[in-house]
């Protein structure tokens, strides 16, 4: 990896986070697969630590959170009972990322990979937590953890309100392949007085789309899921590091960190490979 040019690298880089494949970038660059791997995870390592350093005081009116499901090794019901029952169980199976969104300047401000369990959803407040300040608005789905943690974490600083989505029953051709019906949005206030109008998901939902988009490990029905937990967790480094620093956003023609104030210019790869 060491002896790849920046220039290949980079290239390297900006095909990963356009939904390529490791392999099909092997076949694409010459570059062998465990190379690319590397690359990715060191990238994901310093993209993760300008996230933690640069993304924080940030002044917001409106997020919004949701989870976006994938896997790593296998799915969890067919974990073995050694690997249900074992030190290392949070590791493999079902995996979430919590993600949130500020719905103006569609900066991301705080993720997190893991289990959809409390350890996680706790983790995921207090980050989001420590990142922004003052007072705001924040919108969720129904997610139990949900109406747990952020009283406890974000009562004082919040309006919050939740969408409630009911589903019907699915066709059985259907049911494998295609969403559930939505019969009903209920709105819900949990704390204080949120505007109702402004209690909304969309915005993390069209996140989650992007990711699935952008990440060839989030591609449903394919084999190309993450086997490790680290390799997942710098794939979701990565992506948000091109998300917020470097690509423009359509609607706002810049990219969310300059949007956010957080920066006056697109970014490179040039600060994850230095």
């Amino acid at each position: 990896m060491n002896k790849l040019s920046q220039g290949k690298q980079s290239l390297i880089l900006s095909q990963l986070v356009e939904g390529n494949s490791i392999r099909s970038i092997e076949r694409m660059t010459g570059v062998h697969r465990d190379t690319i791997m590397r690359l990715l995870l060191r990238a994901g390592e310093n993209a993760e630590f300008l996230h933690d350093e640069r993304v924080r005081n940030l002044t917001v009116e409106q997020i919004q959170c949701d989870e976006l499901w994938t896997f790593v090794g296998c799915k969890q019901r067919h974990l073995t009972q050694d690997e249900r029952d074992g030190e290392r169980v949070s590791e493999r199976g079902d995996q979430w990322v919590f993600v949130a969104i500020d719905a103006y300047s569609k900066l991301v401000p705080s993720y997190m990979v893991g289990k959809r369990d409390w350890g996680t959803a706790s983790r995921f407040i207090h980050d989001l937590s420590d990142r922004v300040t003052g007072y705001f608005q924040l919108s969720s789905d129904s997610l139990r953890l949900y109406s747990q943690i952020v009283p406890l974490v974000l009562g004082d600083r919040i309006e919050y309100g939740q969408v409630h989505k009911s589903y019907g029953e699915e066709r059985k051709e259907q049911k494998r392949y295609s969403p559930a019906y939505m019969v009903r949005v209920t709105i819900r206030s949990i704390i204080g007085e949120p505007n109702p109008k402004e209690i909304s998901t969309s915005y993390i939902e069209r996140q989650n789309l992007t990711m699935r988009m952008s990440m060839r490990r989030f591609t449903r029905l394919t084999n190309a899921f993450s086997k490790k937990l680290e390799n997942l967790r710098a794939a979701v480094a990565l992506h948000f590091y091109h998300y917020n620093f470097m690509r423009e956003h359509s609607s706002l023609l810049m990219t969310p960190a300059m949007a956010a104030g957080l920066t006056n210019e697109a970014w490179g790869w040039e600060p994850i490979l230095s």
